[in-house]
């Protein structure tokens, strides 16, 4: 009987079974996930990334400790020039929306102090004639209150002109507010178009010059 010879065993590359992974493309897709992963973090916390800090960002202090920085800042009444008379161009119904703008700021910025709403008003004014400002009254007084930006004047965006409440002094905020739009100037503050009060220091203020003071409002003018 003859013998049976089995077959020789195949030389070279043996074939991958039905159904085995391709272990060469699962690492690949595992070495771009790593990748694209320390991307991410380093794109988000390298030295390239620059933090932008708020707007209207005060520098942290007790009302002692600003007091006393604003008082060592000298008032320079060399730059105090004297402001101009304001000219209202417009109707009754545009001046009567000006004079309720101008009266709302002086009565939530100064509160019942007559001399510091006249303040109030006469640095509003000034903003409309100055480059960089809207040239409106009532711009001037919600410029930015619609913005994550900030608004130029706090009671506009801190929920303070949503509280109105009666106040005695509407009848006065008014008829100064007319006074101002007729030509009244308050020749204190001269032509500053910044301001604050003492017990905190904006961050803006060592880049302006300070004219005046009245109360405890610190008045500016740039420089």
């Amino acid at each position: 009987m003859a013998r049976t010879r089995k077959p020789a065993p195949r030389r070279g590359r043996t074939r991958p079974r039905r159904g085995s992974p391709d272990l060469s493309a699962e690492r690949w897709l595992l070495l771009l996930g790593v990748v694209a992963t320390i991307a991410v973090v380093a794109g988000s916390v390298g030295p390239w990334r620059r933090a932008v800090p708020p707007p209207n960002l005060a520098k942290p202090m007790t009302m002692a400790q600003a007091r006393a920085s604003n008082a060592a800042v000298p008032i320079d009444r060399g730059r105090r020039l004297p402001a101009v008379r304001y000219r209202f161009h417009g109707g009754p119904a545009a001046r009567a929306q000006a004079t309720e703008c101008l009266a709302t700021a002086a009565l939530y910025e100064a509160g019942d102090d007559r001399r510091g709403q006249r303040a109030v008003i006469q640095v509003v004014l000034n903003r409309v004639r100055a480059p960089g400002f809207p040239k409106t009254v009532c711009g001037v007084v919600y410029q930015g209150s619609t913005r994550d930006t900030g608004c130029q004047f706090s009671f506009t965006c801190d929920g303070s002109i949503e509280r109105r409440a009666i106040h005695l002094g509407w009848d006065g905020a008014r008829r100064d507010a007319r006074r101002a739009l007729a030509g009244y100037v308050f020749a204190d503050v001269g032509r500053a178009t910044h301001y604050h009060t003492d017990w905190m220091v904006p961050y803006w203020r060592d880049s302006l010059t300070k004219v005046a003071r009245v109360r405890t409002h610190l008045f500016y003018v740039r420089t």
